[in-house]
C-alpha cells in the first residue's frame, strides 16, 4: 500500500525538500502541496492523503486551525495530521494536541525520523519527536498534579490491554508492539482500541498525557 502524503508549509524550499525525502520512499507518496492552511483544507478534500505534513505558521490561515478544520471533517477514513515544528512554539504544539494532530516532528529531524513519522501515522496513532515527548507533555501538564492514586479505570484493562497500554505509552507503533509481543498487528489494534475505550481517551497522545499525570511514566528530568 501506497502513503499519499500532502505537505502543507508557506516555505517552497521545504516543501521541495520533503516531498524530495517522501518521494524518495518506495511505500510513499506526495500528491499535494499546499502554501496555508486555507489551501491545505481544501487539498484535504479534494486528495484525501492519508497523512497531511502540517507548518504551524502559515499566513491566510494557521496550521493549528487547518488542523481543527481537517480533524473535524467527517471524511472517512480521517487524513492523519503531523505537526512540523521548530519547537520553540511550545505552546502552539498544545492546541495542536487539542486539535487532533497524529503526531509531532521536528523540521531539523534527521530523515529517518520524519519518515517514521509519516509511516506511524498511518500504522497505528502519533509519534511525539523523542527529543520533545517529555519535555512537552511536562510543560502541558505544568500546573496540574501527578495523581500518585491510581485512576480506578485502569482496574478495567486486562493484563494484555495494560501490557499494549504501557508500550504504547513508550512511543512504539503497531508494529514495533507486534514483534515485541509476538502477535498480530491486529490483535495489537484491538486491544489498543479496547483500552483506549476503557480509559476515556482518544488517541495516543492522550493516552501518553494520562500516563504522565498519573505518575505512570516517571517525570523529566529524572530524579
Amino acid at each position: 500500500m501506497t502513503v499519499t502524503v500532502l505537505i502543507a508549509d508557506d516555505q517552497a524550499v521545504v516543501r521541495a525538500g520533503l516531498a524530495m525525502l517522501v518521494d524518495s520512499q518506495p511505500d510513499l507518496a506526495v500528491v499535494g502541496q499546499a502554501s496555508d492552511g486555507l489551501q491545505a483544507i481544501r487539498l484535504t478534500k479534494e486528495l484525501a492523503p492519508d497523512v497531511v505534513l502540517m507548518d504551524i505558521r502559515m499566513p491566510l490561515m494557521d496550521g493549528l486551525e487547518a488542523t481543527r478544520t481537517i480533524t473535524a471533517g467527517s471524511a472517512r477514513p480521517p487524513s492523519r495530521v503531523v505537526i512540523l515544528t521548530t519547537y520553540d512554539i511550545d505552546e502552539y504544539v498544545f492546541d495542536a494536541l487539542r486539535a487532533g494532530a497524529r503526531g509531532f516532528l521536528l523540521k531539523h529531524a534527521p530523515p529517518e525520523e520524519l519518515l517514521r513519522g509519516i509511516r506511524a501515522a498511518v500504522d497505528g496513532g502519533a509519534l511525539l519527536s523523542p527529543t520533545v515527548t517529555i519535555r512537552l507533555i511536562e510543560a502541558f501538564a505544568a500546573g496540574r498534579p501527578r495523581s500518585v492514586r491510581r485512576p480506578p479505570a485502569l482496574a478495567r484493562l486486562t493484563s494484555r490491554e495494560r501490557e499494549v497500554f504501557d508500550l504504547v505509552v513508550a512511543g512504539l507503533t503497531n508494529s514495533e508492539i507486534s514483534r515485541t509481543l509476538a502477535i498480530a498487528e491486529t490483535t495489537v489494534k484491538t486491544h489498543i482500541s479496547h483500552a483506549l475505550d476503557k480509559l476515556g481517551l482518544r488517541d495516543r497522545v492522550q493516552a501518553v498525557i494520562f500516563a504522565y499525570e498519573h505518575a505512570l511514566i516517571p517525570p523529566w528530568p529524572p530524579g
